[in-house]
């Protein structure tokens, strides 16, 4: 597996043309990393009036952009880590589940005690830390997560709207009781510190 190292501090558009450009030609399974200001985006089946709160984002500065992969609406800051894996296998559901097995590994590696559900999330003490989402073409398949390091929750919790029905399919009230910063389990430093562990530990995992 190769690690690429894109250019910083792109809108998150970008950086989902980045996944569907290098899925085009990709000869080898590829990770890659990145940060974003404040956005939401939604799933390719989701409607965008039925999952944000367009006057939040819209007062506070919040991006709101719809991606290719399906799967929920999530909130990103600057305390969130972004993952993408890009395979030019087309078996989806094989590079889905070696992802989402690489990223509870590594977390696990890091001590936290992390776990994967039936619906691809990945639970630190019961609580949701990542969602993650793929879709395949003919060249490849794409898998991205969104990883809760330090994520500003008051603005998660403003930003999206998830349904009545969504919340209690997860026994909970809100968004904010659902999720759970890895920071405030484990604090590893900042998230650029965070993001350099983690990748270390998916790409070398013996290390």
């Amino acid at each position: 597996m190769l690690l690429s190292r894109p250019i910083e501090n792109l809108p998150l558009e970008d950086y989902l043309a980045l996944e569907a450009e290098m899925v085009k030609t990709i000869a080898e399974p590829t990770l890659f990393t990145w940060v974003v200001a404040p956005t939401v985006i939604y799933g390719r089946h989701q409607l965008r009036e039925q999952e944000v709160n367009e006057a939040y984002c819209a007062s506070h500065g919040v991006r709101v952009v719809q991606r290719q992969s399906g799967g929920g609406c999530v909130y990103a800051d600057r305390g969130n880590l972004m993952v993408s894996f890009v395979s030019p296998s087309t078996h989806s559901q094989e590079v889905f589940d070696a992802f989402l097995t690489l990223l509870s590994g590594a977390l696990r590696d890091l001590g936290y005690d992390a776990v994967t559900t039936a619906h691809n999330d990945i639970l630190v003490a019961g609580r949701k830390v990542a969602g993650t989402a793929c879709y395949t073409t003919p060249t490849g398949t794409v898998v991205h997560a969104s990883m809760l390091y330090d994520v500003c929750l008051d603005a998660l919790e403003q930003a999206i709207t998830p349904s009545e029905a969504k919340l209690a399919k997860h026994a909970v009230s809100s968004v904010r009781q659902r999720v759970r910063n890895l920071r405030d389990i484990r604090d590893l430093g900042d998230i650029e510190s965070f993001r350099a562990l983690l990748e270390q530990k998916i790409i070398n995992p013996k290390s």
